[in-house]
């Protein structure tokens, strides 16, 4: 998941301090990632290489497209195999399995074969759909239900060609694990960014939070009411949407967000979708959910679960927006 058209302002330092606002940037999962924080300068190079080591440590337990992570050790472990898991793996894993539980299976780990098959995983791109035959194959190995996971002995089963995805959540769980390490290093101001899922804490040196401006899609019919403005102490935000990762074929564009139900890509009218939460894997995960349930059951369940959501929305040549009570209400608290 992305987020595209977020701003912030730097502020210098005050006069008593010597602390100041710094950035420090790097690369993981296949993006950049960006930590805004007030530090001394001299602390900046220790810092720099804890964030990477970090996010490196999700990517080494997480990453589908890394053949020696642990992920990908269980995806294609036999029948029968028990696995292990390493703290990062079994709280995605067990975050992953409770929501799919609570979505019926709109949210789904085991949806990797679907997500390869489509051309949106390891296996490569693609420019044509899948035949009938092969979504049907790929999606008898899809099912939550299928992983063997045991949370006293933190560890998972492999059922026979069960693969995991964490694709639509463990960038979330990055930036948690980034932000928990800064807080350790009382590091008490910063705003973390990996792909655009983005978490804020505490205050820059002028005492402001940090605040985000969400530009929203042009001609969007409700774009007089001054746009979402937020601000980010305490919350993350994440993303989900159509504008991004897709391929066109025959006339019609096919999202990166598969529905594990169906064994597709989503056709409706939802062109993205955005969820506060104070935890960014949960932020990531939900934003998934409310874009593969689309503009009316996700509202529904947003709103049954009090959620944090912006929806917009495809309204003929330009962009219809709707927002959960949640969202308006943090919004006007910016």
């Amino acid at each position: 998941m992305t987020w595209s058209g977020t701003s912030w302002g730097d502020s210098a330092p005050t006069a008593a301090s010597t602390r100041a606002l710094h950035t420090l940037t790097g690369r993981s999962m296949g993006t950049q990632w960006s930590v805004k924080l007030v530090a001394e300068a001299a602390a900046l190079t220790a810092l720099e290489r804890g964030i990477q080591a970090r996010l490196d440590e999700v990517v080494a337990q997480m990453s589908t497209w890394e053949p020696d992570s642990d992920l990908s050790r269980y995806n294609r472990a036999e029948a029968g195999t028990v696995q292990a898991l390493p703290d990062g793996f079994y709280a995605v894993l067990d975050a992953a399995l409770k929501l799919a539980a609570d979505t019926d299976g709109a949210y789904d780990p085991t949806v990797g074969p679907l997500v390869n098959l489509w051309g949106f995983g390891p296996d490569g791109a693609r420019d044509a759909t899948p035949s009938e035959a092969d979504i049907a194959q790929a999606q008898a190995r899809v099912g939550w239900q299928r992983v063997g996971f045991d949370p006293l002995a933190r560890s998972a089963t492999q059922a026979g060609g069960t693969y995991l995805d964490f694709s639509s959540i463990a960038k979330g769980y990055g930036v948690d694990r980034v932000a928990a390490w800064l807080r350790e290093q009382q590091i008490d101001a910063f705003l973390v960014e990996v792909g655009g899922e983005l978490y804020g804490h505490g205050r820059k040196p002028d005492g402001g939070a940090w605040r985000i401006a969400i530009e929203r899609p042009q001609h969007d019919a409700e774009e007089d009411d001054g746009g979402a403005a937020l601000a980010l102490d305490g919350f993350a935000i994440a993303t989900s949407g159509d504008y991004r990762r897709y391929f066109d074929h025959q006339g019609r564009r096919y999202s990166h967000t598969v529905d594990p139900r169906s064994g597709r890509p989503v056709a409706h009218a939802l062109a993205s979708v955005s969820v506060l939460h104070p935890q960014c894997m949960q932020a990531d995960a939900l934003a998934t959910v409310l874009a593969v349930l689309g503009p009316q059951a996700g509202m529904a369940y947003a709103n049954r679960r009090q959620l944090a959501a912006m929806f917009v929305m495809h309204d003929g040549d330009g962009f219809l927006t709707r927002m959960t009570p949640a969202f308006i209400a943090r919004q006007r608290a910016a």
